[in-house]
């Protein structure tokens, strides 16, 4: 009896195939699905993000002149954000709340004072008091003179728990919380934090 009877042969003609072809041949198109779903994905994401997460503000006005200026575009963050002192904040208060001139504008300024601090300004030095403490403010666009309008006259404000006291860097362009139709703002009004510049490209950076 031959030993190699029960051995597998070989059918003529026919070649072992190559190596690799065991595995499923790619379908048609689906190089450009996977793209697909790759850019649909970053999308969903930058949607996710950009709604709720954070945000994009474009800077309308000279408020906050030097440190912003009118046109420039930054990155706000608004999750688990709590207002400090020294931040720059993107508030959605509008002209029903505050001054016809700011109609339909988002509100940039920087924390002076959160709740629970007393804010007092002297105009003869141009200095801002939190807590009985001068501030040291580099940023400021010069000097602050006492404003023309009668409505900013105040110079001393307690900070209710809750809000905060904002200003600009403009100190003499500037309706902030001087004024008695903005006033403290509640942190309810904060949409977040400024934390990067992107727009123009030499302004690019963290805030």
């Amino acid at each position: 009896m031959d030993e190699y009877n029960d051995l597998p042969q070989e059918q003529p003609g026919r070649e072992a195939p190559p190596a690799g072809e065991e595995k499923a041949a790619r379908r048609p198109g689906s190089s450009l699905y996977e793209w697909l779903q790759l850019v649909m994905g970053c999308v969903l994401a930058a949607v996710v993000l950009f709604n709720c997460f954070a945000r994009l503000t474009r800077v309308d006005g000279h408020s906050m002149d030097p440190t912003l200026q009118d046109g420039e575009m930054m990155l706000i963050w608004s999750l688990g954000y709590e207002p400090e002192q020294g931040d720059i904040v993107v508030l959605n208060k509008t002209a029903q709340d505050t001054h016809p001139q700011l109609q339909g504008k988002a509100i940039v300024k920087r924390v002076i004072a959160v709740g629970g601090q007393t804010v007092d300004i002297d105009y003869t030095t141009g200095t801002v008091y939190v807590d009985g403490d001068p501030l040291d403010e580099p940023y400021i666009n010069g000097p602050m003179y006492l404003p023309g309008d009668p409505m900013m006259w105040n110079t001393h404000w307690e900070v209710p728990e809750g809000s905060i006291f904002v200003m600009g860097d403009n100190r003499n362009g500037s309706t902030d919380s001087r004024h008695e139709l903005l006033g403290t703002v509640d942190c309810d009004y904060v949409l977040g934090k400024a934390v990067l510049a992107l727009w123009p490209p030499a302004k690019f950076g963290l805030m």
